[in-house]
């Protein structure tokens, strides 16, 4: 027997850093997915492969995570020890992970893969809701992420797009099949050092930054409106407005600046998506400017096309 679960990466449109300090966010699911498969094993062995490197520990071992010297794979294994917990099972299991979305540029994919493996292991046993699928990813992402706030995993459960504040998330009732380019800077990024330096800017500008947790805010219930009117050149502009307030507060690069410039040129408009210092921007497009927003963009990254992902979870 095999369970197959996949579950789509993100972009984050507006609000990131900001959301930290109040400002809601809004964050879509795009077309690029990991899929978990997962099926027994005769033997008493956890085994765990996957594109970045493969894991296998003995089923006893399961009691201690911190054994397990590939780390980003710890949040996997806890899925299976609470899983075999839960359904009072002692059996061995192995799962293989593929995947279409780049790892550490920013689009989810840790917590897109904890989604992905949550769903195919429960699988095996049971099928649970998107509800319950979803409180175990985050759980389990908090075994190296302590601090993660479940935004990325709850749009990567539930697709579409996503309001996303410190009261939870809900859904943003909108069919609009956005397209964008994604821009990989090649730049490796430190997402803990990035949102500690933001919070020394807050600390050192309290006036400035209040003001711009303001402007951001604003720029967000815009966003919303121009999502409804299906109004892609608002929309583009505000993305813009919002690239100029993450400068401000020191969170891109050269490189980013260089891809976000040449993306301005027929995009509607570009942005970085995530933390930044490095990692991916998007630029919005549709089918009159999204090849020749590529070529530019190819000139100088790693690119591709995305659309809204409005699935979420699903199974094979």
């Amino acid at each position: 027997m095999r369970s197959i679960a996949s579950a789509p990466g993100k972009v984050i449109l507006f609000g990131e850093h900001f959301v930290v300090y109040g400002v809601k966010a809004i964050l879509c699911s795009i077309d690029k997915r990991i899929t978990a498969t997962s099926k027994f094993l005769d033997e008493p062995k956890i085994r765990i492969k996957s594109e970045l490197g493969d894991a296998e520990i003995d089923l006893d071992a399961l009691s201690d995570l911190n054994s397990i010297p590939i780390r980003f794979m710890r949040p996997f294994f806890h899925i299976v020890k609470e899983t075999l917990k839960e359904f009072n099972e002692k059996i061995g299991m192995e799962i293989i992970l593929s995947s279409e979305i780049p790892a550490g540029i920013g689009l989810g994919s840790s917590s897109a893969a904890c989604v992905a493996v949550t769903a195919s292991v429960t699988g095996l046993f049971n099928k649970k809701s998107k509800e319950q699928i979803l409180k175990r990813a985050i759980e389990s992402e908090r075994i190296i992420f302590e601090d993660v706030s479940g935004a990325d995993s709850s749009i990567s459960t539930f697709g579409g797009l996503m309001l996303y504040g410190k009261n939870g998330f809900e859904k943003i009732d909108s069919k609009n099949n956005l397209s964008f380019i994604i821009a990989n800077s090649n730049q490796v990024h430190n997402t803990r050092e990035v949102v500690l330096n933001v919070r020394k800017f807050k600390n050192d500008n309290e006036v400035m930054f209040t003001k711009m947790c303001e402007q951001e805010n604003e720029l967000v219930t815009n966003a919303l409106s121009a999502l409804k009117e299906d109004d892609l050149n608002k929309l583009g502009s505000l993305m813009a407005k919002n690239q100029k307030l993450l400068e401000k507060i020191n969170v891109s690069t050269d490189k980013l600046d260089l891809l976000i410039k040449e993306a301005s040129k027929t995009s509607y408009g570009a942005k970085i998506t995530g933390a930044g210092g490095g990692g991916c921007i998007i630029s919005l497009v549709d089918e009159s400017n999204a090849s020749t927003t590529l070529e530019n963009l190819k000139k100088n990254s790693d690119c591709f096309i995305a659309k809204v992902d409005f699935n979420g979870l699903s199974y094979s």
